[in-house]
C-alpha cells in the first residue's frame, strides 16, 4: 500500500469504499488518481496484485493438515520456494 505522506496542503479529500477498499482522492484534482488508503486485509490484497492474504495463506496451511492434496501441493511449492530462492 501507497504510503501518502506528502499530501496537498488545503486539498480537500474525498474518501471511497469499494468493494472493502477505501480509497482516498482530491475533490478537484483529476489528474491525480486515487490511492488505498485501508480496508479489509483479503481486498487489498488481491487490489495490490498479491496471489493471497496473510489469513488466506493461514487458512490454506490449517486446512493442508487434513487434505493430503493440498498437503502435497503445499510441500512442492515449499520445494519450489527453496529453489528459486537459492538461486537468487
Amino acid at each position: 500500500m501507497e504510503k501518502r505522506s506528502n499530501l496537498i496542503p488545503n486539498e480537500k479529500l474525498i474518501y471511497e469504499h469499494v468493494d472493502g477498499i477505501v480509497y482516498a482522492r482530491y475533490a478537484n484534482r483529476s489528474d491525480i488518481p486515487r490511492w488505498i488508503i485501508g480496508g479489509d486485509e483479503d481486498a487489498v490484497c488481491k487490489a495490490t496484485g498479491n496471489l493471497f492474504s496473510w489469513s488466506e495463506w493461514q487458512d490454506m496451511m490449517r486446512m493442508s493438515k487434513t487434505n493430503p492434496a493440498l498437503e502435497s501441493q503445499m510441500k512442492k511449492l515449499l520445494d519450489i520456494y527453496y529453489i528459486v530462492k537459492d538461486d537468487k
